[in-house]
């Protein structure tokens, strides 16, 4: 039986790779791996189809000079990572892709994916709706974004000769939702004054998750969630501040260590792929409709991102509530440079926190961290200002 120290070695080393061994195993069994870049296409409808959904990421990449011949310098440098490996070659493994429509940036995948010499020939354009609508308007939302995943649904049927049945679909759901309860059991670990897991490596369990078989994944962090809690040897941090960090998905360890060098702990975050897609609620597993109860959750259910236009409201109640349960002492807002929709959010999160006198840092950065000698002084900087001094 593997330690602790092992299967979390096991994790990060999945997270830190494009290529694993369980994706390669999972191949070698004939199994087809389908693409996917923003957490609300559902993994539920590609795991009831009887493939392993892959998060793309740019983890790994220097360059993104082959890419910057599809899209301009201006454009969000994760996609321009995500798309140079496309072209190199990194994700030939892929049996289909699916993009969708989260923000301008990621929506000309799409368009250049259809267009560029890639392997992978399946790509799929996924529509989710831009609005929370108005009250009364739930149902209609929730309605339309149905629609769109039974043709996601369809798609996948046609082009793989699957059947992606209701008892599939109920399967999927209770599997990905005991992920989400044992993912909201780790953050949990996050909560003690002197957290028995890094936040670095709770990122790298998440990124892990969505890239190798749901059930090997979930049995792996049974087995690190029991042990961690009864590691008596883990390293005790002294910190200055304990803080959450806001935006998009962060999938370079360095950046984590910027803070924890400085004095600051990350206790729970706002991202993508982080606490916001399993802190909140489940699907309905019995539901008669499980395409409704996914569609539900993805719409109304998730504190959103601000890719939905009128989620500004939903989004700082979870702040709010996040911050009360995980005893937080300042906010990190975190963006990579051009990303619409997050450098607007920022601004309303700025005035808000301000009113509220939380302390407030706004960090824009690249996707893959290089220059961090600036980002390290303004960390500093910030955790001195708070306050704290156990030091």
């Amino acid at each position: 039986m593997e330690n602790k120290t092992n299967t979390l070695e096991k994790l990060s080393k999945i997270a830190g790779e494009i290529m694993n061994p369980a994706l390669q195993d999972w191949q070698s069994r004939g199994g087809k791996i389908i693409g996917y870049f923003c957490p609300f296409i559902p993994e539920e409808i590609i795991i009831a189809g009887g493939f392993l959904p892959y998060k793309i990421r740019g983890i790994g990449s220097d360059d993104t000079s082959e890419a910057d011949e599809y899209f301009d310098t201006k454009n969000c440098s994760f996609v321009r990572h995500c798309f140079n490996h496309a072209l190199l070659g990194k994700f030939d493994f892929l049996s289909a892709m699916i993009v969708g429509t989260g923000c301008d940036h990621t929506r000309r995948i799409f368009d250049n994916w259809q267009i560029a010499p890639l392997k992978t020939k399946l790509v799929y354009l996924l529509d989710h709706p831009r609005t929370m609508g108005t009250e009364g308007m739930e149902d209609t939302i929730i309605n339309y974004y149905r629609a769109q995943l039974a043709k996601m649904k369809e798609y996948l049927e046609n082009n793989f000769g699957v059947e992606i049945t209701v008892p599939k679909l109920r399967s999927a759901i209770k599997l990905c939702n005991e992920t989400r309860l044992l993912q909201k059991k780790l953050y949990e670990l996050r909560k003690v004054e002197n957290p028995p897991i890094t936040a670095a490596e709770v990122a790298s369990v998440l990124m892990a998750g969505a890239s190798m078989p749901k059930e090997e994944y979930n049995e792996d962090l049974k087995m690190m969630l029991k042990q961690v809690q009864h590691d008596k040897d883990r390293v005790q941090r002294d910190y200055r501040a304990r803080l959450m960090i806001i935006g998009p998905a962060i999938e370079d360890p360095v950046f984590y260590s910027l803070f924890e060098e400085n004095g600051g702990e990350i206790v729970i975050d706002d991202t993508c792929f982080g606490a916001r897609y399993s802190m909140k609620s489940l699907i309905d597993e019995t539901a008669e409709d499980p395409l409704h109860a996914i569609a539900k959750y993805n719409v109304l259910d998730v504190p959103f991102c601000p890719k939905i236009n009128g989620s500004h409201k939903n989004r700082i109640e979870f702040i709010e509530e996040m911050i009360k349960e995980y005893n937080v002492d300042g906010i990190i807002g975190q963006g990579y440079v051009a990303c619409d929709p997050w450098g607007s959010s920022f601004g309303l999160l700025s005035a808000h926190l301000k009113n509220a006198g939380i302390p407030y840092l706004r960090l824009e950065r690249e996707y893959i961290s290089t220059e961090t000698g600036q980002l390290s002084t303004r960390i500093q900087a910030f955790i001195e200002t708070i306050g704290k001094s156990i030091w």
